[in-house]
């Protein structure tokens, strides 16, 4: 049956928009503009009671009654804080918080990034005798979502490794904001519920160290956590949060992903339901947990959890004199400077004291100028301050509205200021982009290059590899697939980036190889015994594949040779590959997947004249 969306062009794209950071934070932001004009408009009063509507459910002895509003506050926005615990938890097994100086950088702005802000806040409302300080958590986090969403809109032309700095900066702010929403905003504390969600988190804990793959017992878990914190008095946002901490994150298993193959295999040969639900459980063996949670909740939370909160939390009353009892209150102001100022300060000046005395390293690619550019950015509070503000005074109280007032002003300078502080980077400064190259640096040179197919191909891609990566073409059968595709119409270019323990070994004797003419065809052997590259072991392949063994010991060893593959790492590095595989399609980086029909499909695009990504021009 053909998807609804397939069959309305129009729908469709919305859809894909959508599915983009900018597409999701216009979405965001026109909910938001939604709920200000309910709000304003002559249906105001369904708005308002819409949220005090009480739902609950009794089942038993058990049983739970919150109006509308809190349920949102409440119970929704826990999986949000349980999808940034996922992200975090990810960022610390196999992300940037791996790279000490990185986790080190992310950690002294982060922490900057939340007590300068607060601080200023505290600051601006103490001057008019210190009514609403309790509201200093207001400006303390970011909201992720529309500060991604803005950096694609406002943001240089490519911003990838920008991106990636200020995403391992709000894994510190979040972290940090919603200690605080758990620890300073929570109700009176209640003994027994608290005593149960410890006892989750233990369990949650146990499973992860466990190792078990199967989703349901973690869910099962979490659910119940859910109802003993909000029974407890504490904030369920930092249960959600702990709870994400506590899923275990891995990168994936090759050896589960061979499983799964021959599971498919299976499937193949001998197609049944049992044999289906084996290739079901193989697959989610080699992915961890966290990363299939991460992936099911990830868009449902973005699109769906985050806009109902903006609507049932962002329409606040303007009239009455509201706006004009706002420019004149401590709070507005204070919200204001706390996230527009306190971030940009806090954040940038932070980041640049500690890459100055040597505490940490920006990306590569990232000027300081784009830095402050992000950090401006990172003013958009929204989602974590409309929270904060709800319980320090009420959504409809005089301040709860005067504070939300100052949210939705800080989000508009917030993205100006960005803008400009961009703008004036690439103009003064030359930061155009802020990620790594995308070109090819070097370009394809036949006399010094390992070329197969002719040399007046239609085509050309380029593979950095390394022989002891499990993911390259030659490892997982891509390049077969491609060679039977294309044919003469490709020549395949490798170039090396050795980085696993037994790589540059590895590569200095396929140089040898190749100066007895047998690159490739020491390559495809060699790729077959990826589990076996000590000298020994290539030693006998070059018997094996008939080479002159004392030469090839000779040019293994050669000065030559070890400048030969320190060519190719200074051109992986001069081109922005820093894993393996990295594939360049006529000469532009590819970015995301790169399995047999991602990479057919942009050689596809490039014959045709078309990109299939964004790259310098």
């Amino acid at each position: 049956m053909q998807n609804f969306a397939d069959r309305k062009p129009g729908l469709g794209q919305i859809v894909r928009s959508l599915r983009t950071e900018s597409g999701s934070a216009m979405f965001l932001a026109l909910v938001t503009v939604l709920a200000l004009a309910w709000a304003n408009s002559p249906l105001s009063e369904s708005y308002f009671a819409l949220w005090h509507q009480e739902v609950g459910f009794d089942v038993g002895p058990v049983g739970m009654h919150m109006t509308l509003h809190h349920w949102i506050n409440d119970g929704l926005m826990v999986i949000f804080f349980f999808v940034v615990g996922l992200e975090v938890r990810q960022e610390f097994a196999h992300g940037s918080l791996r790279d000490r100086s990185r986790a080190q950088l992310a950690l002294i702005a982060g922490v900057a990034g939340v007590a300068l802000p607060a601080l200023v806040y505290a600051f601006v409302v103490s001057l008019s005798g210190g009514s609403g300080l309790g509201g200093w958590g207001a400006v303390v986090g970011t909201d992720t979502a529309f500060m991604l969403g803005a950096l694609a809109i406002v943001g240089p032309r490519l911003s990838g490794q920008l991106r990636v700095f200020l995403l391992t900066l709000t894994v510190v702010d979040d972290f940090l904001a919603v200690s605080i929403i758990g620890i300073v905003y929570s109700d009176e504390i209640k003994l027994v519920p608290l005593l149960i969600a410890l006892a989750c988190l233990i369990g949650l804990w146990a499973l992860g160290r466990s190792r078990q793959w199967i989703t349901g017992p973690y869910v099962i878990i979490v659910i119940v956590l859910w109802f003993a914190t909000v029974s407890s008095g504490v904030h369920a946002s930092l249960a959600g949060m702990i709870a994400g901490l506590l899923i275990p994150a891995y990168p994936t298993q090759r050896q589960e992903v061979v499983a799964a193959r021959q599971l498919f295999r299976d499937f193949w040969q001998s197609p049944s339901a049992a044999s289906a639900r084996g290739v079901n459980r193989g697959l989610a063996r080699g992915i961890s947990v966290n990363e299939r949670m991460h992936e099911v909740l990830r868009w449902p939370t973005a699109l769906l959890v985050v806009p109902i909160f903006a609507l049932a939390n962002a329409g606040v009353d303007l009239r009455g004199g509201l706006l004009a009892d706002s420019l004149g209150s401590s709070v507005t102001w204070g919200v204001i400077a706390g996230l527009v100022l306190g971030k940009l300060l806090g954040i940038g000046f932070a980041t640049l004291l500690a890459v100055r005395m040597g505490l940490g390293r920006p990306p590569e690619g990232v000027g300081m100028g784009s830095v402050f550019g992000g950090a401006a950015l990172s003013g958009i509070g929204f989602t974590v301050s409309l929270l904060v503000i709800g319980l320090a005074f009420g959504s409809t109280t005089d301040l709860g509205r005067q504070a939300t007032v100052g949210v939705l002003v800080s989000m508009v300078l917030a993205v100006a200021l960005g803008w400009l502080i961009f703008k004036i980077a690439a103009k003064r400064w030359g930061e155009e982009t802020a990620d790594l190259p995308m070109v090819l640096d070097p370009t394809v040179d036949p006399e010094v290059d390992h070329i197969r197919g002719p040399q007046d191909a239609k085509l050309t891609l380029v593979e950095y590899i390394d022989f002891e990566c499990e993911y390259c073409a030659h490892a997982t059968g891509s390049w077969d697939d491609l060679r039977a595709q294309f044919g003469d119409d490709l020549r395949y270019v490798v170039r090396h980036l050795p980085h696993h323990p037994h790589g540059p070994l590895a590569a200095k004797a396929s140089e040898a190889a190749a100066n007895q003419g047998e690159f490739w065809r020491w390559l495809d052997f060699v790729f077959t015994h990826q589990d076996a590259l000590e000298r020994e072991h290539l030693l006998a392949y070059a018997e094996e594949l008939g080479l002159n063994v004392d030469r090839f010991i000779q040019d293994m060893d050669s000065e030559a040779v070890a400048q030969r593959v320190n060519r190719d790492l200074v051109s992986a590095e001069a081109s922005g590959a820093h894993a393996t595989p990295t594939f360049f399609v006529e000469g532009r980086r590819l970015l995301g997947d790169y399995d047999a029909r991602t990479l057919t499909a942009a050689l596809e695009a490039r014959r045709r004249g078309t990109r299939t990504q964004e790259a310098p021009r």
